[in-house]
């Protein structure tokens, strides 16, 4: 079954306009999720929304929106929602083009992918994508998804478009406010030469297709043998020590490095280019 489109509107550079759809580039739905049951009966427990002065419930066609202002709320309805309603609910005009790099990465909240809709607007998707792509450049636009408009950066991937909605500065927090108290330690150029070793000796190339998530699996095989009807024992794993001897401990990461064989991923250094490496089949394939 095809995924499902978040937003449907239009994308337009100056007077050029076409018709897209948005699509989440990720999803969590294959993670395990848990139900809360109740432990006497097995029963699955239901949520009750109750006013939180009187304790009764409320039904849901007597839920609103409020904003609390002081000791009162201020009532919100969706005609007051309509009513600032802004351009970016049906279209994400470019307003600007930067330099990808210009972007820091904290500002990436999620990506999207962007695909046109429909044949007419083919051709129009096609421009305004090449035009992107052979500049080198992000477009920076607004886009309002689920009521709230959002800054958008667009990279043209691919047949399509990557658009990646951006935090607004007063989202991001201050590195200052974490980093001022890190004290300014002197490095010695030895230890820097020892981990710099290290750092090659562990050198590859970015393959998220290598990722295992040895937690979800690690949660799959726990069910697996409750129902089993197999007793669960927790393990007891060891926790790092704080290096005291960091020379010591330098020199031995690297006699322990020296001693197992490179990463495959990492390119040879002479003689000749590396075989291409088979891509391993997904779960999903399997």
């Amino acid at each position: 079954m095809a995924p499902r489109a978040n937003w449907k509107g239009f994308l337009r550079l100056s007077l050029v306009s076409c018709p897209i759809l948005l699509y989440p580039a990720t999803s969590d739905a294959e993670k395990i999720r848990f139900n809360q049951i109740n432990k006497k009966t097995g029963n699955r427990i239901k949520m009750q929304r109750v006013d939180a002065e009187t304790g009764d419930a409320v039904e849901s066609d007597d839920i609103i929106k409020g904003y609390k202002a002081g000791e009162h709320y201020i009532e919100i309805t969706e005609d007051d929602l309509e009513a600032i309603e802004v351009e970016s609910t049906r279209v994400i005009n470019v307003d600007q083009f930067v330099p990808r790099a210009e972007i820091d990465d904290l500002y990436i909240e999620r990506p999207y992918y962007i695909v046109p809709d429909g044949q007419v607007g083919q051709q129009a998707f096609g421009v305004i994508r090449e035009a992107i792509k052979k500049k080198g450049m992000v477009a920076i636009g607004r886009v309002v998804l689920s009521t709230r408009e959002h800054v958008i950066a667009l990279e043209a991937r691919d047949r399509g478009i990557l658009g990646m909605l951006l935090h607004y500065p007063y989202e991001v927090r201050k590195p200052e406010e974490y980093f001022e108290d890190i004290e300014k330690v002197e490095t010695p150029k030895e230890m820097l030469d020892l981990a710099g070793h290290i750092i090659d000796t562990m050198s590859g190339h970015f393959e998220p297709e290598k990722f295992d998530d040895r937690y979800e699996d690690a949660l799959r095989e726990i069910i697996k043998r409750k129902a089993a009807g197999e007793k669960i024992v927790p393990i007891e794993h060891a926790r790092p020590k704080t290096t005291v001897n960091l020379m010591e401990a330098l020199r031995a990461s690297i006699a322990s490095t020296e001693r197992r064989p490179p990463a495959p991923s990492t390119p040879h250094r002479a003689g000749g280019a590396r075989k291409p490496r088979t891509r391993a089949r997904s779960k999903a394939a399997s």
